[in-house]
């Protein structure tokens, strides 16, 4: 992307978060699905949530030598509410040994960072570091890094994986949760084919888009890419993730088809006190799972454990590995070298 182009974007992105408050709101439905399906998932890992995924993590690596004090940085915080909220669960179990570093681009959400570290009382353990990851020269020594539902706004991936890696401690971790499915957030044509079946037999009341405020007769693949970079890069992530010098300790990846259906846009014409309604999320669910796993979709949503050494036998669910889960495309510089045949 052109200097010119990115400087625009990096300044719509600014302006489309400058007064949003929670970032993570969902529907009632989403609930649903995530307590009766997603969440027997991730107990088997040891974790219920995302929070725990991350204290359990952190925890670990304060608890190796308790007198010393570990160094954590978030990447793309935001609000920084995830970590802050991190932060209070961890003081709360006892575990003090810790400082937060927070990154942004956004001053507006970082400012509110600041104000809600202080209502928590953390302010403490937390630092906010206002400044684009493409000039931002990162300390080394960090013991865990984690990007919560940020690497999907991330232009230049192959610039931040370096970084984080350059900066993270042998033993240390990168840790993350992130969306990481066609970009823009939009359906590859093999699910997409999927969704417009399902569509054709929905009733009408469940095709209201809630945040274009529109209704939607035929199912439109938006690319929010559009604006600002909400999933800008996010095909990307998993494959240069896999052909990246980092080790798995953990993955599991999930959610493809079910996600238009219990997520902002449409996931609220769904009573989550509804039988029928209900029923309906658990059908698409099933078709959601079943061609996940045999290989005919990809999952679009990823919660994974990276070290720079191997410490543990990696953590799969199922046969879903890193490789089995990756959308493989070819790139252009890829066709070319192709065809350098001398």
């Amino acid at each position: 992307m052109k200097k010119n182009n990115y400087q625009e974007k990096m300044a719509e992105e600014v302006k489309i978060y400058e007064n949003v408050n929670n970032v993570h709101d969902l529907p009632d439905i989403f609930h649903y699905w995530s307590n009766k399906y997603l969440r027997e998932k991730l107990q088997l890992f040891g974790f219920e949530n995302v929070k725990e995924f991350y204290c359990i993590y952190l925890q670990k690596i304060s608890n190796l030598h308790k007198g010393s004090k570990k160094h954590f940085l978030g990447i793309g915080t935001g609000n920084c509410d995830f970590e802050i909220e991190v932060t209070r669960t961890l003081l709360d179990s006892g575990v003090s040994n810790f400082s937060f570093h927070c990154l942004d681009i956004n001053p507006h959400m970082l400012e509110r960072g600041r104000i809600s570290a202080q209502n928590y009382n953390v302010a403490d353990y937390i630092t906010f570091i206002n400044e684009d990851i493409n000039s931002w020269s990162p300390p080394k020594g960090y013991h865990a890094i984690i990007a919560n539902q940020s690497l999907h706004h991330f232009i230049e991936l192959e610039i931040l994986f370096e970084k984080i890696y350059d900066s993270l401690l042998p033993k240390g971790y990168f840790l993350t949760n992130d969306m990481v499915g066609r970009n823009g957030h939009m359906r590859w044509p093999e699910a997409l084919d999927i969704v417009n079946m399902i569509w054709g037999k929905l009733p009408d009341k469940y095709k209201y888009n809630h945040q274009l405020k529109r209704f939607e007769n035929k199912y439109d693949n938006w690319d929010c890419s559009k604006e600002g970079f909400e999933g800008v890069r996010s095909q990307d992530i998993l494959p240069l993730l896999v052909k990246s010098n980092f080790h798995f300790d953990l993955f599991f990846c999930f959610g493809n088809i079910i996600n238009i259906f219990i997520e902002r846009a449409f996931g609220h014409n769904f009573d989550a006190d509804s039988e029928i309604d209900k029923k309906i999320i658990d059908h698409i669910t099933q078709i959601d799972e079943k061609c996940i796993e045999a290989g005919i979709i990809k999952p679009t949503q990823m919660i994974a454990a990276l070290s720079k050494e191997n410490l543990d036998i990696p953590k799969y669910y199922k046969h879903l590995t890193p490789h089995f889960c990756t959308r493989w495309t070819i790139t252009e510089s890829e066709i070319n070298s192709l065809f350098n045949f001398v």
